[in-house]
């Protein structure tokens, strides 16, 4: 949630007994920005497993700071919102579901310990 201008994405993973993404549940309100932003991440993250969802995290948070020529990133179409850069006030909309990814990430993990 972005207290700042009310966007707020929200993510459910179910995950297989091995840990990897087997379905994506995404709901986002607020600007196109994060709704897009939001529809894009769930796209990558079916079959991807969490280590591999905390790296896309690190890997788009990269591209929007210094950019991305190709896909070698494995962002996919989270690459088109690199315009957002561009808007600096914006950045924050294409990163919050990243960012409730890697919060989700973190929590659950600490639950099962």
């Amino acid at each position: 949630f972005n207290p700042f201008c009310g966007d707020r994405a929200t993510l459910q993973l179910l995950l297989d007994e091995k840990g990897d993404v087997r379905d994506v549940s995404a709901v986002a309100e607020g600007c196109s920005i994060i709704q897009a932003a939001t529809s894009m991440l769930s796209g990558l993250l079916q079959g991807k497993s969490l280590d591999e969802g905390g790296e896309l995290g690190e890997k788009f948070r990269v591209a929007m700071k210094n950019g991305a020529e190709t896909d070698e990133t494995g962002l996919g179409d989270l690459l088109a919102l690199q315009v957002v850069r561009q808007y600096p006030v914006r950045i924050k909309c294409a990163l919050l579901p990243l960012t409730a990814l890697e919060e989700g990430i973190k929590a659950y993990r600490s639950k099962s310990r």
